[in-house]
C-alpha cells in the first residue's frame, strides 16, 4: 500500500511537472548582438514613473465634482504629450508587470514562482543597457533589476520591506519617501561634483517605483478614498519632480518622462488574473522626443471610456506593455533589450520619418536575431530528417525584406519601410512562438499516454482485488509473456536513445520513458481485463449503459464546476433528492430530512458572491456564536450520554470553545483597529498565531470516539478559520461539517439495507490506526458512489466560497489577524491553510465513513484517484495558448489546480488519518474512556 501510494505521487509529481515544461517554459534566448538606432536620440535622459496597481479608468475618469483626480496628468494629455492603455498580459502581478516594462518581454509564470526579489533566469533590460540608472521605491522590486545589471551603474535607494504594512495608519508615506529622497538627492547632488558629472551624462535613467496605490488598494479597495487620495497625492508629487529635475536641467528639453502602471486591480482589491480592471493600465508620456497633444474629431475603440473619461478629442493610442521597453530605448538612444519582443510604437516619437525608420529597423533586426538564435538551438538538437523549418519565414525571406526596407530607408520611403519592418517583426514574433512551442505536442502526447495508463492500472488494482466483480477471473495466474517484456525493453531503449540523439533535457526522458512500465504493468493483466469484459457482457445492457451515463454525468458537472459555481448547486439539489429514489427515505427519516436540509443549505453558498467582494465582519462574528451554540449543545449531549465525565475532556472542550471566543474577539478587534488605521495589535498578532499553532494539536487530546474526536477536529479548525474569515465563508466550514455528520450516519444506514450488519453504531465507533480493513467486506458497485460522493465534496470544499482558479479571488484581508507587512510566501501560506481547512474536514469524515461502512480504504481511494485523474485529462485536453488571457490563465490553472488536488489529496489523507486515530497523553497513565 505505502509502495504504491509513492508511485502515485512520483506519477502525479511527473503529470504536474509536465504543463510547466509544455506551457511554462522561459521564453528566453541568448548570443544575440546589442542592436540600436544608429542617429542620435531625441533625449539625454529618462524619467520612468511606475504607480504599481493603478488602474486606467480610476486614473483617467472624473469625480463626482466633474474634477480630475490627477489634474497634472489631465494637463500633460490635453497640453503637452501623449496617452493611451497599456494592455498587460497574466499574471497581473508587480515582478512581470516590471520585467515586461523594463526588459519588454512576458515573464514565464514559473519564473515568479522561483524566487520574488531575486532574478530566476538572466535577461537583458533597458536599465542594464543605460549608462547609470538611479532608481529610488520597494527593494521587492528594484534589488531584482539591480542584480541583474552588469558593472556598477545601477544606484537603488529603497525603504525598509517592514514599510509595507497593509494596516499602517497611512501607507502614502511609500510614495512620499521616494519622493523626499529624490528632492534630497538632486540638492546633494550640486554639492558633490562627481555625482553632478554623471547626471549630466546621456543615456541615463531615472526609475521611480510608487508602490503607496497598490497598498491602499489592498487595504481599502479600489473605490475607497484613500485609494483615490493616493493617486491626487502621485499627481502632486509627480508635479513637484518634474519641476526639480527642468530645474536641475535647466529645462534644456532634454528630458522624457514616462508615467504608467505594472498592473491594475479588481474592485475587490486584488490582481493577478485577466479582468480587464487588472490588464488595463494608463500609458502617458511627455517630454523630449515625444509627440504634442492630437485633436481628433472621431475615434473608434471597442470600448466606451473615451466618453466616460471625457477624452474624446484628444488621440489616444493603445500599445502593449512590452512596446513601452523598445520606446524607451529609443528615446535615450541605448540598445534595445536583448530579449524584447516589443513592438517600437512609432506613432508616439515626435522626431524626423529618418529616425523612425532607422529605429524601426533596429527593432526588427533585434527581434530577428532572436528568431535565428531560436531556429538554430532546436535545430542543432534535432534530427535532420525531423526537423520542420517555420515555413512563413525562410531565410530567403528573411534577407528580401531586410534588404527591401534597407532599400526603402535609402531612397526615403519611410512608410514602406515602417510597413515592412513590422511584417517582419510580427513573422519574427509567430517563428519565436513557433520554435519555442515546438516540443509541446510531442510532449503532450507522452503525458496522455502516462495519463490513460496509468487510470488503466489503478482500474485493474480496484478490479483485481475484489472477487464479486472478478468472479469468472480464471484462479491461475499466468507469467507475463516474454515477449511483452523484451518489447517494452527494447521500446524504452529506442526512446532513450532517441532523446539522447536529441540532446532532451532529463525531464523529456521521464514523461517518454515513464508510459513504457506502466503499460507494461496494465498489458501484465490481459486476463483480468478479458474476463472483466466477459463479465460486462453478462450485464444487462440496459443496466450497464444506465449506471455508464450517470457517471459520465457526475464527471462532466464536476469539471463545469470548475468554470460554473452553480453547477455545485445543481448537484447538491440532485443529493438532497437522493433519499427519495432510495430505501432511505423509508427506512431513517429523522437522516434523510437532515441530509436534505443541510444539503439544500450547503447548496446556496455557490450562488453566493465570491469571498473578499462583499466583507462583513458580522457575519463571521454570527459563525463564532453558531459553533458555541453547537458547542454548548454537545457538551450537554455527552454530558447526560455518559455515566460519568472525564475532567480533561471537559476542560479540553472548555478550552477549545475559549480558543473559539478568542478568534471572535481578535478578529472583530483587529477589524476595528485596522477600520481605525491604528495597525495590527501585537496582542492580537500573538494570539492569533498561538490558536494557530494548537489548532492541530488540540484534537489530538480528545477521546478517539468517532463523534467526539471529529468534533474536537471542527472546533479546533474553525478558531483558526474565523481569523481567517472576512465575511459568509466563516460559516461554510460549519455547514460542511454537520453534513458530513449527516453523510457517515447515512453510508452506515444505506450499507444496511444492502443486508451487511454493522458491528458498531456510530456513536460507539472509535478510529483505530488499522490503515486497511479490506477483510470485512468486498467493494460494491455503491461504493463507486461513495468515492463520487467524496470527490464532489471535495470540489465543493474548494469552490463553494469563491471561484479560486483566478489569483484576483484572493483577499489579502484574510490574514490581516496574523500579518500585514507585505510577504507574498507567507501571505500565500496563511491563504492556502484557509483553503485546505474544508478539506481536511471532508477527509477527516471519509475516515469515518470507511471505518462505519467496513470498507477497503485502499480501494476506495483508489476510486478517488481515477475520478480525479479523468478530470486532470480534460482540462488537460482544455489548457489553451490562445483567445483571451483570461480564458489561457483560467485554462491553465484549472489543470494545475486539479492536479495539485490529486497530489494535496494523499497528504490530506494521511494528516486525516493523524487527526483521527492518534492519541495524546498529558501524563504518564492512560486514561480509560467510557462509552
Amino acid at each position: 500500500m505505502l509502495l504504491f501510494f509513492i508511485l502515485g505521487l512520483f506519477v502525479h509529481f511527473v503529470f504536474f511537472g509536465s504543463i510547466f515544461d509544455i506551457y511554462f517554459t522561459s521564453p528566453l534566448v541568448h548570443g544575440m548582438t546589442p542592436q540600436f538606432t544608429p542617429l542620435p536620440p531625441p533625449a539625454k535622459r529618462l524619467v520612468l514613473f511606475v504607480a504599481d496597481g493603478l488602474r486606467a479608468d480610476t486614473l483617467y475618469e472624473l469625480d463626482e465634482n466633474g474634477n480630475s483626480r490627477a489634474p497634472f496628468i489631465r494637463n500633460i494629455i490635453m497640453h503637452e504629450g501623449s496617452w493611451g492603455l497599456s494592455h498587460t498580459r497574466v499574471p497581473t502581478e508587480s515582478r512581470p508587470g516590471h520585467v515586461a516594462l523594463i526588459a519588454g518581454f512576458y515573464e514565464d509564470v514559473s519564473a515568479v514562482a522561483k524566487g520574488w526579489k531575486e532574478n530566476p533566469v538572466e535577461f537583458d533590460s533597458l536599465i542594464n543597457e543605460s549608462k547609470y540608472t538611479w532608481s529610488w521605491g520597494s527593494p521587492d522590486i528594484l534589488t531584482m533589476f539591480a542584480k541583474g545589471a552588469y558593472g556598477d551603474h545601477v544606484f537603488t535607494y529603497t525603504y525598509d520591506a517592514d514599510s509595507e504594512d497593509f494596516g499602517a495608519h497611512d501607507v502614502t508615506k511609500l510614495d512620499t519617501w521616494v519622493f523626499d529622497k529624490v528632492k534630497e538627492f538632486f540638492h546633494a547632488a550640486r554639492n558633490n561634483q562627481s555625482l553632478f558629472s554623471k547626471l549630466n551624462e546621456e543615456k541615463i535613467v531615472f526609475f521611480l517605483h510608487l508602490l503607496g496605490i497598490d497598498t491602499n488598494g489592498h487595504a481599502h479597495r479600489p473605490s475607497s478614498r484613500e485609494y483615490k487620495d493616493n493617486i491626487k497625492l502621485v499627481d502632486a508629487g509627480m508635479k513637484e519632480m518634474v519641476s526639480v529635475l527642468e530645474h536641475f536641467y535647466g529645462n534644456d528639453g532634454k528630458t522624457a518622462f514616462i508615467f504608467t502602471s505594472d498592473h491594475g486591480m479588481t474592485d475587490w482589491g486584488s490582481h493577478g488574473a485577466g479582468h480587464p480592471s487588472e490588464t488595463l493600465t494608463p500609458f502617458v508620456t511627455w517630454g523630449a522626443g515625444i509627440k504634442y497633444p492630437q485633436k481628433v474629431s472621431a475615434q473608434k475603440f471597442d470600448d466606451a471610456f473615451l466618453k466616460e473619461w471625457r477624452l474624446e478629442s484628444w488621440k489616444r493610442q493603445d500599445i502593449h506593455q512590452a512596446d513601452i521597453a523598445p520606446l524607451m530605448a529609443s528615446l535615450i538612444g541605448v540598445p534595445f533589450p536583448l530579449n524584447s519582443v516589443g513592438i517600437l510604437p512609432v506613432d508616439y516619437l515626435n522626431n524626423t520619418d529618418l529616425f523612425k525608420a532607422e529605429s524601426m529597423f533596429t527593432n526588427a533586426i533585434q527581434i530577428l536575431e532572436q528568431f535565428k538564435v531560436k531556429m538554430t538551438q532546436k535545430k542543432e538538437v534535432t534530427l535532420p530528417f525531423l526537423f520542420i523549418p517555420f515555413k512563413l519565414l525562410p531565410e530567403s525571406k528573411q534577407l528580401n525584406i531586410v534588404r527591401k526596407a534597407r532599400s526603402y530607408i535609402k531612397q526615403r520611403k519611410y512608410d514602406e519601410a515602417v510597413s515592412l519592418c513590422k511584417e517582419l517583426i510580427h513573422l519574427a514574433l509567430k517563428g519565436l512562438s513557433y520554435y519555442h512551442t515546438y516540443d509541446r505536442f510531442f510532449l503532450a502526447i507522452n503525458v496522455v499516454l502516462g495519463f490513460l495508463g496509468w487510470t488503466s492500472y489503478a482500474s485493474l488494482l480496484i478490479i483485481k482485488s475484489h472477487f464479486n466483480l472478478t468472479r469468472g477471473v480464471n484462479k491461475e495466474v499466468k507469467k507475463p509473456s516474454h515477449l511483452l517484456s523484451c518489447s517494452c525493453i527494447a521500446i524504452g531503449v529506442f526512446v532513450a536513445f532517441f532523446l539522447l540523439l536529441q540532446d532532451c533535457p532529463w525531464t523529456y526522458y521521464i514523461y517518454c520513458l515513464l508510459p513504457v512500465p506502466i503499460w507494461y504493468a496494465v498489458l501484465r493483466e490481459f486476463q483480468v481485463i478479458q474476463d472483466f469484459v466477459t463479465l460486462l457482457l453478462t450485464v444487462p445492457p440496459s443496466y450497464f449503459v444506465g449506471y455508464l451515463l450517470v457517471f459520465i454525468l457526475g464527471i462532466e458537472i464536476l469539471v463545469l464546476s470548475f468554470f460554473y459555481r452553480y453547477m455545485l448547486t445543481a448537484g447538491l439539489l440532485a443529493f438532497a433528492g437522493w433519499p427519495f429514489i432510495t430505501q432511505l427515505w423509508t427506512r431513517a427519516k429523522s437522516i434523510s430530512l437532515s441530509w436534505i436540509f443541510f444539503s439544500l443549505l450547503l447548496a446556496a453558498f455557490p450562488l453566493m458572491p465570491v469571498v473578499g467582494r462583499k466583507p462583513d465582519i458580522f457575519l463571521v462574528m454570527g459563525a463564532g456564536l453558531l459553533v458555541l451554540l453547537l458547542s454548548l449543545c454537545v457538551l450537554t449531549s455527552l454530558i447526560k450520554r455518559k455515566d460519568s465525565f472525564i475532567n480533561e475532556e471537559l476542560l479540553l472542550h472548555l478550552f477549545q470553545m475559549l480558543s473559539v471566543v478568542l478568534s471572535m474577539c481578535v478578529t472583530y478587534s483587529t477589524h476595528s483597529s485596522l477600520r481605525k488605521k491604528q495597525g495590527l495589535p501585537l496582542l492580537n498578532q500573538i494570539i492569533s498565531w498561538l490558536i494557530l499553532a494548537f489548532s492541530l494539536v488540540l484534537p489530538l487530546l480528545s477521546p478517539t470516539s468517532l463523534f467526539e474526536r471529529l468534533f474536537s477536529i471542527l472546533l479546533s479548525l474553525m478558531s483558526t478559520y474565523i481569523l481567517l474569515s472576512t465575511g459568509y465563508e466563516a460559516l461554510f466550514p460549519l455547514v460542511l461539517s454537520c453534513l458530513m455528520f449527516v453523510w457517515i450516519q447515512v453510508e452506515q444506514e444505506t450499507l444496511q439495507q444492502r443486508g451487511i450488519s454493522c458491528k458498531q453504531k456510530v456513536t460507539s465507533v472509535r478510529f483505530t490506526c488499522s490503515t486497511d480493513i479490506t477483510q470485512f467486506r468486498q467493494l460494491y458497485l455503491d461504493d463507486v458512489r461513495r468515492a463520487f460522493f467524496l470527490v464532489f465534496f471535495l470540489v465543493t470544499a474548494f469552490f463553494g466560497t469563491g471561484n479560486i482558479a483566478s489569483v484576483n479571488s484572493f483577499d489579502l484581508a484574510s490574514v490581516y489577524c496574523f500579518l500585514t507587512v507585505f510577504s507574498p510566501f507567507m501571505m500565500g501560506a496563511l491563504m492556502m491553510w484557509k483553503i485546505l481547512i474544508p478539506f481536511v474536514l471532508v477527509m477527516c469524515a471519509f475516515e469515518a465513513v470507511q471505518l462505519t461502512t467496513q470498507l477497503s480504504s485502499k480501494s476506495l481511494f483508489l476510486m478517488v484517484l481515477v475520478i480525479s485523474d479523468i478530470m486532470a485529462l480534460h482540462f488537460f485536453f482544455l489548457v489553451k495558448d490562445y483567445g483571451s488571457w483570461l480564458d489561457i490563465g483560467t485554462s491553465i490553472s484549472h489543470y494545475v489546480i486539479v492536479m495539485s488536488m490529486t497530489i494535496v489529496l494523499v497528504f490530506l489523507n494521511g494528516l486525516a488519518h493523524l487527526l483521527t486515530t492518534k492519541k495524546l497523553r498529558l501524563y504518564g497513565k492512560p486514561k480509560s474512556h467510557l462509552i
